[in-house]
């Protein structure tokens, strides 16, 4: 069997402002930090050896990869204290549109809770001018497909550090989750979820402890 490791980033600032972030760079919090370091450890304890390493290109992302890979003590993956990482927009959060940097109180205060609701859990409806978790599907899909799949088939071990939504969208991809449970789906910040894979084919997933 090989692992695919789905990490989503540690809290960042606008986590803790309860803001909608999307694709702003926003950096991560001191907490956020101790995620990440605590994430690198438990690959380190769990004796995980990790060949390839995708992240989106979103600055939390990026940064939450590159302090569990160094607590994780993974020399393979750095080249003169550089992190070997492939970092690509098709797995950047969700865009939420005209929500990004709103307050998710105040915004459900002004629309109202069901309508917020609807566009933060529905799967195919999008806030204003943003992104329905369908349009995070179908960009994640085919990249996955293209550059991650063939890697897993090869019983590569991936790490991808990315966010809860595309990473929502990569449980789909992987036939975890259906499309209508997804929305339901809470990942939790800088907690690894370790899949196990049998030539591409899920076997089993846990939380790293």
């Amino acid at each position: 069997m090989n692992k695919l490791i789905l990490l989503r980033h540690g809290q960042s600032q606008w986590n803790l402002e309860n803001k909608f972030t999307g694709w702003k760079n926003v950096p991560l919090t001191e907490k956020g930090e101790l995620e990440a370091k605590k994430a690198g450890d438990l690959i380190k304890k769990n004796k995980i050896h990790i060949d390839y390493v995708f992240s989106s290109v979103l600055e939390r992302a990026n940064k939450t990869a590159e302090i569990a890979l160094k607590e994780a003590e993974l020399e393979n993956l750095w080249d003169n204290d550089k992190l070997l990482m492939t970092r690509n927009e098709n797995l950047n959060e969700r865009d939420y549109g005209d929500l990004v940097g709103l307050n998710k109180k105040e915004t459900a205060e002004k629309f109202g809770k069901e309508q917020v609701h609807i566009w933060r859990r529905s799967f195919d409806t999008p806030p204003p001018n943003g992104e329905s978790l369908k349009n995070v599907v179908d960009r994640v899909s085919p990249y996955f497909k293209e550059k991650i799949k063939p890697l897993l088939e090869q019983n590569k071990n991936i790490l991808i550090v990315a966010h809860g939504n595309s990473l929502r969208a990569m449980m789909i991809e992987l036939e975890i989750y259906q499309p209508e449970e997804i929305s339901s789906i809470e990942l939790p910040t800088g907690s690894p979820l370790c899949i196990n894979l049998n030539k591409g084919k899920l076997v089993d997933f846990f939380y790293l402890y």
